[in-house]
């Protein structure tokens, strides 16, 4: 018969991979810890092996593994003759399901609406593997894109009717490869980041790099990803530039600032939000009389002193942008369009520096920040410390973009020019 000491220590059976913890090391991390840390771990490992057991992983798998396509067999098919020059084209452009707000989609959107102010059709095809609700789809897109006359439809299981078809995504440029491989059409993928830089080298990776094999019309945002694709893999694409909301982000306010912004997105993490927390918290001890706001995803465990806004609208961001010094306007796999939403605004973006990026943001008003938690530090204290006066504030505004046209018209150019002849 066991004491109860040799009892609460005897080791248990435990899942291959997932270390026992007895009682002593429990205590232990209780008086180093405390019981949040504690609590945390407990609840950690119970998620963990719920997810093992119902295999939840698969539900995070972006596609359906009939809609993988592999360029090493694809043979897709050009039309034998293209529409006549000046025809209106019918077009399909592929995406996933939008949240409100979605810059990615926002931005996809406006080359759509280029599309359709120059006579063409277009149609919206939504893919989510889970097959969600089309009607609540529509309802969000019409709601907060209202400008947007395209129609919308899930894709279907075969693809065919259209003139072209762009992917947005590399899920999507898999979905239209697959389903659209007995098709005579003209294939474009519209590219906003080096997807592959989304995930670890993996699996993941290799069939995102791979989307861009597939022998479809390749149109890059920004040079970023344009060079990106070239040194990687040695694919070349056509490059339209980056554009901004000049009508909604506008300088409106001369006078005295306060405080600095910073868009969280804890589940991206090319947001860089895990690094922007570490950054702040060093500002806040050199500043503290700096308010810190935050818009986007909450931060509930953070303790630094900070205001969160929740989600805001364009009209929302530009009046605290407007009273705000400078903000953080971190990304990994292309420039963020709120750097140069910022600088329209006459706030100081910091920007995580990096030879790509500077060749699609030259404006002057910009702080590059090396990717440290010190250096992200440093730029938002130079911004406080030396504010723009009103006179700069000026310059930096005139600097910006002020509209989303020249990426219209070279989008509609390239898909015009392959698609007729």
């Amino acid at each position: 018969m066991h004491s109860a000491t040799a009892l609460h220590n005897h080791p248990q059976p435990v899942a291959p991979g997932q270390p026992w913890i007895g009682t002593r090391e429990v205590l232990r991390r209780l008086r180093a810890q405390g019981t949040q840390d504690v609590s945390r771990r407990v609840v950690r490992r119970l998620a963990r092996r719920v997810c093992e057991f119902f295999d939840t992983a698969a539900l995070d798998f972006p596609l359906l593994e009939r809609d993988i396509a592999d360029s090493v067999r694809l043979r897709l098919e050009l039309p034998e003759q293209s529409r006549r020059p000046g025809t209106a084209l019918n077009l399909a452009w592929l995406c996933t399901p939008p949240g409100p707000g979605s810059g990615g989609h926002t931005t996809l959107f406006r080359m759509v609406k280029g599309l359709e102010d120059r006579g063409h059709a277009c149609s919206l095809l939504l893919y989510d593997r889970h097959g969600s609700d089309i009607s609540q789809a529509k309802a969000i897109i019409r709601r907060h894109w209202p400008w947007l006359r395209a129609d919308v439809s899930t894709v279907p299981n075969v693809i065919e009717g259209y003139d072209a078809c762009v992917a947005s995504s590399w899920e999507t440029a898999h979905v239209l490869a697959t389903r659209s491989a007995e098709a005579a059409v003209h294939r474009f993928y519209f590219i906003q980041d080096y997807e592959p830089f989304f995930y670890p080298r993996g699996s993941l990776y290799s069939l995102a790099e791979d989307s861009y094999r597939f022998g479809f019309t390749n149109i890059s945002l920004g040079n970023m990803v344009s060079d990106a694709l070239r040194e990687n893999i040695g694919i070349t694409a056509a490059t339209v530039p980056f554009g901004c909301d000049g009508g909604t982000y506008l300088l409106e306010n001369l006078g005295p600032r306060e405080g600095v912004v910073f868009y969280a997105r804890e589940a991206v993490d090319r947001r860089g939000t895990f690094l922007g927390k570490l950054a702040l918290a060093e500002f806040h001890q050199r500043h503290p009389e700096q308010r810190i706001h935050v818009y986007g995803d909450p931060l509930p465990s953070w303790t630094v002193p900070h205001q969160h806004h929740g989600k805001l609208a364009p009209a929302q961001l530009n009046l605290l942008y407007n009273n705000s010094v400078a903000g953080l306007a971190l990304s990994f796999t292309n420039i963020s369009l709120v750097a140069e939403e910022m600088l329209s605004c006459g706030t100081t973006p910091i920007v995580n520096d990096h030879p790509l990026a500077r060749k699609d943001l030259a404006a002057p008003g910009v702080l590059w920040a090396t990717a440290t938690p010190a250096g992200i530090a440093n730029a938002l204290c130079r911004a406080v410390e030396k504010p723009l006066a009103a006179r700069e504030l000026s310059l930096v505004a005139a600097g910006a973009r002020r509209d989303w046209v020249p990426a219209q018209t070279a989008t509609a150019a390239i898909i015009e020019e392959e698609a007729t002849a």
